[in-house]
C-alpha cells in the first residue's frame, strides 16, 4: 500500500503525464499511436490507454482508437503559460538571444516577452528568468544595418518589393530589386535572404553592406508564403552554396 506522500507524488506524475499527451497530441500533424505516447512518456501502453480514458472523460477532444492512434481535434488549448522548467529556460534563452542579436524592434519585443513571461509564471519558476542557468552572450561587434530590418520584415509579410543598391564582398556596388523572403539572423550579422530579379534566384544580401534601400510600393507576384516554401525547397534539394550570398 502507498504512503500518503507516495499516493501524492503517484498524482503528480500522472497529471504531468496527462498535461504530457496533451502537449504531444497538439505538436504532431497526424495520428499518433498508444505504442508511441508510451515510449515518449517511458510507460506501459496499458497506462497510455487508461490516460486517454481519463482525458475523454474530462472532455479533451482527443478522437482515435488504438491501433489506429490519437489526434487532438481543433478548438481545444490549455490555459496560457502552462510552462515546465525547461520550457520556461527555453522560451527566455531564445528571447535573450533575440535581444542581443535582432534589430532593435524585434530586441525590444524580446525584452517585453522576458518581462511579460517573469509576471506570468508562478513564483516558483521566476528564479529561472532572473538567474537562469541557461545563458547567452550578445552579440559581439554587429555591424550597422544598411537598412530598416523591421521594415523589411513587413515587407515579406505583405509580399512587396525592395529596390537595393548593394556592395558585394568585393566591394562592387550594383542596383538589384528583390523580393524579401526572410530576414536571418546570425552571430555576427544580418542577412536579408531574397529572391532576385538580377540573378533569377534566391540570394542572400548582408544587410550591413546595403548601400541604400527603397521600399516599393509594388507587390511580387507570388504570395509571400508560396515564396518562403520555394525558397526552403531549394534549400532541401540543392544545399545551401556559397555562391548565394550577393
Amino acid at each position: 500500500m502507498l504512503s500518503a506522500c507516495e499516493y501524492q507524488k503517484h498524482i503528480m506524475r500522472r497529471a504531468d503525464r496527462l498535461f504530457q499527451i496533451i502537449q504531444i497530441l497538439r505538436r504532431s500533424t497526424g495520428p499518433v499511436t498508444a505504442a508511441s505516447l508510451a515510449e515518449e512518456l517511458e510507460t506501459s501502453k496499458r497506462s497510455v490507454y487508461r490516460d486517454i480514458a481519463a482525458l475523454i472523460g474530462q472532455r479533451v477532444p482527443i478522437r482515435g482508437e488504438a491501433g489506429f492512434g490519437y489526434v487532438l481535434e481543433g478548438g481545444f488549448d490549455l490555459p496560457p503559460l502552462m510552462l515546465t522548467t525547461e520550457e520556461v529556460e527555453a522560451a527566455v534563452l531564445g528571447a535573450q538571444w533575440v535581444a542581443g542579436h535582432a534589430d532593435p524592434a524585434l530586441a525590444g519585443a524580446a525584452r517585453d516577452l522576458i518581462a511579460k513571461i517573469a509576471a506570468c509564471v508562478p513564483e516558483g519558476l521566476r528564479s529561472l528568468i532572473d538567474d537562469s542557468a541557461a545563458r547567452t552572450p550578445p552579440a559581439w561587434k554587429m555591424p550597422v544595418d544598411g537598412l530598416n530590418v523591421a521594415l523589411a520584415r513587413a515587407w515579406a509579410r505583405k509580399g512587396y518589393k525592395i529596390a537595393l543598391v548593394y556592395r558585394d564582398r568585393d566591394g562592387q556596388v550594383s542596383k538589384r530589386t528583390v523580393w524579401p523572403v526572410a530576414i536571418a539572423y546570425f552571430d555576427a550579422a544580418r542577412v536579408l535572404v531574397a529572391w532576385c530579379e538580377l540573378r533569377k534566384g534566391f540570394r542572400d544580401f548582408r544587410i550591413d553592406r546595403t548601400v541604400n534601400a527603397e521600399f516599393l510600393k509594388e507587390r511580387f507576384p507570388e504570395r509571400p508564403a508560396d515564396l518562403r516554401r520555394r525558397w526552403q525547397a531549394s534549400l532541401q534539394s540543392y544545399g545551401h552554396p556559397d555562391g548565394n550570398v550577393a
